[in-house]
């Protein structure tokens, strides 16, 4: 290992694609994908979240102990979302990342990132 600066200061910004990011605070997760197909969440899905908004792109499931359920984020390599979702395997630091489509999902797979609790 060695030593990386994340942060200095007080401000909490990171830059994305040109984008500047305000942040309150940043978690390493581990993101698995999924869409709302009966491959992905079960043959009685009907592509809707614990939050009763439909699972599409911009959605993530999370441990609402962890990032409250409504919270908006923005996760690396995916963009922002909202966390309207939870799951049976979702604890701690591990997130699902919705993808309209199973070919999307399974490109992203299961992956080490940084989710990013945006300022309100």
């Amino acid at each position: 290992p060695s030593p990386l600066v994340l942060l200095v200061g007080s401000l909490q910004q990171v830059s994305r694609g040109g984008q500047d990011i305000r942040f309150e605070r940043a978690l390493e997760v581990t993101a698995t994908a999924y869409c709302p197909c009966a491959k992905c969440c079960g043959p009685s899905n009907v592509g809707k979240t614990a939050t009763g908004i439909p699972a599409a792109k911009g959605v993530i499931a999370a441990d609402p102990r962890v990032i409250p359920l409504g919270t908006r984020v923005y996760v690396d390599g995916y963009g922002e979302a909202i966390a309207a979702d939870v799951g049976s395997a979702i604890k701690g630091n591990r997130i699902d990342v919705c993808f309209d489509t199973h070919e999307e999902a399974w490109s992203w797979g299961v992956k080490q990132t940084k989710v990013y609790i945006l300022s309100q």
